[in-house]
């Protein structure tokens, strides 16, 4: 019974945790935090950036957990395991697959890692903190209403029709008007 407990706490902390860096990205990460994520919105140059001490702060606080339960206080290692399944989920999805910090070469072409995919590609799409949507990391809203939060938030209306023009005049296709459509994409 006890391991049917620990199980039930290591995956509600890890849907819960999606809440929290929820949260924290938006909250913290976008507001006074700034500081340190502001590194992940330009251009990264080597392996590493500021904003990878969030990652650090969470490992510690999840090691520190774990700490705590092995010496007696159940269920804090559950917690903490909860918070390490999450944080590994998040290096594979968000670092890995959608900014690439690791050799994985994958852009996804349907179902649910391309619409998580997408949306934290229009999360990028702002230029600095404010503006921007998709602070979650394993969920993602559908991208036609992300795109349509980024046009009302940043005075675009919506244009009909399958081909647009460009600012020379020439007509495009409808994949490339969207982005157009789009506020000017920061550099990751």
């Amino acid at each position: 019974m006890l391991v049917l407990w620990n199980t039930l706490i290591v995956i509600t902390t890890f849907c819960l945790m999606e809440i929290v860096a929820t949260l924290a990205h938006k909250y913290i990460m976008h507001g006074w935090g700034w500081g340190w994520h502001r590194s992940h919105h330009e251009p990264r140059h080597g392996w590493f950036e500021v904003n990878d001490l969030y990652a650090v702060v969470f490992a510690l606080l999840a090691i520190v957990l774990i700490a705590l339960g092995t010496a007696g206080w159940w269920p804090l290692q559950w917690l903490g395991a909860g918070m390490t399944l999450y944080g590994l989920f998040y290096f594979l999805v968000h670092d890995g697959l959608v900014h690439r910090r690791w050799p994985f070469n994958y852009i996804p072409r349907r179902g649910y890692l391309k619409r998580l995919y997408q949306a934290h590609r229009l999360h990028h799409a702002v230029n600095g903190k404010e503006g921007c949507v998709s602070f979650g990391f394993l969920y993602a809203a559908k991208p036609e209403a992300l795109q349509a939060e980024l046009r009302r938030r940043h005075g675009r209306k919506p244009k009909a029709g399958a081909a647009r023009a460009r600012r020379d005049g020439k007509p495009v296709a409808q994949s490339e008007s969207r982005a157009q459509d789009l506020p000017p994409k920061s550099a990751e």
